[in-house]
Formats: C-alpha cells, sequence, structure tokens
C-alpha cells in the first residue's frame, strides 16, 4: 500500500508497529466496510478473518438461555478482533458484533497466523493488547454487578465516543438495554437522568453528547481503570 494511503490507517495498533511490520500488514490486507449490526464471527466458529478497525467499533459479546446477548467488551481503533490467536488458538471465544459502523483493514486467518510467524513485534503487541482486552472483559463482569445503571450507562457512552469519533449515535433504549443488561425501564430512567442534566440530548434514537466532562463525571470507576491502548 502506498504512502498516500497509509493515513487512512488509523488502528493504533498497527500504527505501533515497526515500518515493516506495518507494510506486511498493510500488503496482505484490504479496507472493509463493517455495517451496523454485522456479524463478523460466532463463538465456537473458527476464525476465517481477523479485523483492525479504522473507524467504527466492534462489540463482543455473551449471552445465556432466555436472554439478550450483553456486551462484555468492546474493540475500536485501539486493538483487533482475533487476537486470541496468538495463543495458538483459532476457535471463536466470543460472538462479534458490529456496533459502530465504519470500516476496519482485514486479513485472512491464514495471513495473520503467516504474520506471527515471522513479526516478532506483532506478536509482542497481540500480547499486549489480549492482556489489555482480558482486562477489560474481568472489569466488565464487576461492573455490571456492582455499579449502578446510570454509571454504567455513561461508562458505555464515553467508550463508544472515544471510538466513534463524532457526538451523535443512532442508539434505541432496547439496544442500550440489551448491551448492558438490564431492563428497557432502567435504561429510560438513567437516560431521563443524564438528559435533565445536559449531559445527554436524545431524540428519536439520536442520542448525542452535550458535556463530557459531566459523562465522565457520572461514569463508574471502571472507564479510568482500564487502559485503552497497547
Amino acid at each position: 500500500m502506498n504512502d498516500q494511503a497509509r493515513p487512512l490507517l488509523a488502528n493504533r495498533l498497527i500504527s505501533g508497529l515497526p515500518r515493516k511490520d506495518q507494510d506486511a500488514l498493510l500488503d496482505r490486507g484490504s479496507i472493509v466496510n463493517m455495517a451496523f449490526g454485522e456479524v463478523l464471527c460466532k463463538r465456537h466458529d473458527r476464525y476465517t478473518h481477523t479485523y483492525f478497525p479504522l473507524t467504527g467499533f466492534i462489540s463482543l459479546t455473551a449471552s445465556v438461555a432466555g436472554h439478550a446477548p450483553m456486551e462484555v467488551g468492546m474493540i475500536g481503533n485501539e486493538g483487533m478482533l482475533g487476537a486470541s490467536m496468538v495463543l495458538g488458538f483459532s476457535e471463536v471465544p466470543q460472538d462479534a458484533l458490529v456496533q459502530g459502523g465504519g470500516t476496519a483493514l482485514a486479513l485472512t486467518a491464514a495471513d495473520t497466523r503467516a504474520l506471527m510467524g515471522t513479526a516478532p513485534a506483532f506478536v509482542r503487541a497481540l500480547n499486549r493488547y489480549l492482556f489489555v482486552l482480558t482486562l477489560q472483559l474481568a472489569q466488565s463482569v464487576a461492573c455490571a454487578r456492582f455499579h449502578r445503571v446510570e454509571a454504567r450507562l455513561a461508562l458505555w457512552l464515553l467508550m463508544t465516543h472515544d471510538r466513534m469519533d463524532r457526538d451523535q449515535f443512532y442508539l434505541t433504549h432496547q439496544f442500550l438495554a440489551d448491551m448492558l443488561g438490564v431492563q428497557r425501564s432502567a435504561v429510560t430512567i438513567a437516560s431521563g437522568v443524564l438528559k435533565d442534566a445536559g449531559v445527554i440530548g436524545y431524540s428519536r434514537g439520536a442520542i448525542r453528547v452535550i458535556d463530557r466532562e459531566a459523562l465522565e463525571g457520572t461514569a463508574c470507576e471502571c472507564y479510568s481503570g482500564i487502559p485503552m491502548l497497547t
């Protein structure tokens, strides 16, 4: 890929690699669109591709019988879907769903494995990122158990705001309830509190971040407790 195309590659995991490893990734990969709601892979399947988001983000979800899938992790331009392949396994550990439409650099699983065998810096970066992702997955469990819905909603909006790089998103209360693993009425109440306080705006499915600082003040400690970057 030529130098004119390189600025398009906003993925921070890639940008932290040596130039030769960046070039190897870009030469083997292709930029693809990620459509909102697209299922990239499902648990227990084998990875066919790995994805490095450039814009937008991917939700990792877990589910139990009788309940909608709940988000347990989020991957934006700080990381990669498929990092667990560095452990030597190709099985998908969680369902992966596009929750913020955008673009990604996609590589086949075979090309990803080949690069792991020839680029030690790439492997080290994946190991560091996988550690961060593990922290995120573990923290989400404690957060869901102990923190109030209003704080968790603020956390989710902040994480989305970081990865979408815009102030407005189109999200229904039912979607947010499913992602947080709570009743729709709980999200309606929590978003109403934030709206009345002038922290967010909400109209016909469009949520707008008005006061980022206040949103950070409302979010639970989990926002500052888990590093987003490798």
